[in-house]
């Protein structure tokens, strides 16, 4: 990935968040020219300045992908974008439509015109798998913001772009997800709330999200969306072992905990997808990840020269890939230091 980055100068869109502030730590260890780090929190950048030692290949840029002329501005004379602002809590997005429309579709479309404008060389978007066949409205403008970005590879003009997206899972650690949750209901002595037992979700690490992203970067001809192929949970083992673990490292008493079954939230899915069974047909099989093409009246034989292994035509969905063991969670947690006090 060195001969990537190295030299480069680097947007990273939302950088202060948790994936986004892994992704920064990635890549300053592959020497770029900049790292600029464009977010609306003037707190969390000031911690994320502490935490890199105020590293001088490190820019700090206060702005909103709402302003476009502020995003214009950030992408002057960058070489790559990674753009990981959004609006991401499902609950959030529900009570606040137009306000997740002008964030995750609004934003991106200020994204994709600032990069057009500035001459990026490419620009690598992070989506969700609730983009697909979305009930709810942040999976819905997920959805749009894809379609935004794998289109404007055919309305750049002559200009030499890539743009691509990445599908994420859920994260684990990351902020706002079920283990800070937890943590913090075992903190305050409530209860743990519990949606549905037999839910499902693919779970990934945050250091598998931003090797994914990274490689989508590496790899991208444009037009594309990367999916991690990533291991699926059950709710209930997930918690269950969550909690008998970090009470056994943090010295709890597990009789002490409770459980309450609160049910799904507005908008919210059982189960999780990934991949549609329409979109396994224009995808390719990357090993550890699967790259669907535009699917377009005409599909350019580049992709299939790019990618010379067609994908297996399925849904590639939560409710009918094999779940984790409680054993195979238990080594997870425990490989991504995921038990400690920190929420």
């Amino acid at each position: 990935m060195k001969k990537n980055f190295e030299g480069k100068k680097i947007l990273v869109i939302g950088g202060t968040g948790t994936i986004g502030s892994a992704l920064v730590k990635k890549l300053l260890e592959y020497a770029p020219s900049v790292v600029r780090i464009l977010s609306r929190d003037e707190h969390d950048q000031f911690v994320l300045a502490q935490k890199f030692c105020l590293n001088d290949n490190l820019r700090f840029l206060i702005g909103d992908v709402r302003d476009k002329e502020r995003v214009i501005k950030a992408m002057e004379g960058v070489d790559i974008v990674f753009n990981l602002a959004a609006m991401k809590h499902v609950p959030a997005c529900e009570y606040n439509p137009f306000e997740a429309v002008k964030t995750n579709i609004l934003g991106v479309q200020n994204v994709i015109e600032s990069a057009i404008e500035t001459n990026v060389s490419k620009i690598v978007y992070t989506s969700s798998d609730k983009a697909i066949s979305p009930t709810n409205i942040m999976g819905a403008t997920k959805l749009v913001a894809e379609r935004l970005m794998t289109t404007a590879n055919y309305y750049k003009g002559n200009k030499d772009i890539a743009f691509s997206c990445v599908r994420f899972g859920n994260v684990m650690g990351s902020r706002g997800s079920v283990i800070p949750l937890i943590k913090q209901q075992i903190a305050s002595d409530g209860y743990i709330t519990i949606t549905d037992r037999e839910m499902t979700r693919f779970m990934m690490s945050i250091s598998s999200a931003v090797i994914l992203t990274l490689a989508t970067a590496c790899t991208a001809i444009g037009g594309e969306v990367f999916v991690l192929k990533m291991p699926v949970v059950k709710i209930g083992d997930f918690i269950d072992v969550f909690v008998e673990e970090y009470c056994k490292v943090n010295d709890l008493n597990t009789n002490k905990i409770k459980y309450k079954i609160i049910g799904l939230r507005p908008g919210e899915k059982r189960y999780e997808e990934l991949m549609t069974y329409e979109e396994s047909k224009y995808a390719f099989d990357l090993e550890n990840m699967y790259a669907v093409s535009p699917n377009y009246d005409v599909i350019e034989d580049r992709y299939e020269k790019k990618y010379n292994k067609k994908a297996e035509q399925k849904s590639y969905n939560s409710a009918f890939e094999p779940v984790m063991t409680k054993e195979e969670i238990r080594e997870l947690l425990i490989k991504e230091d995921l038990l400690n006090k920190n929420f």
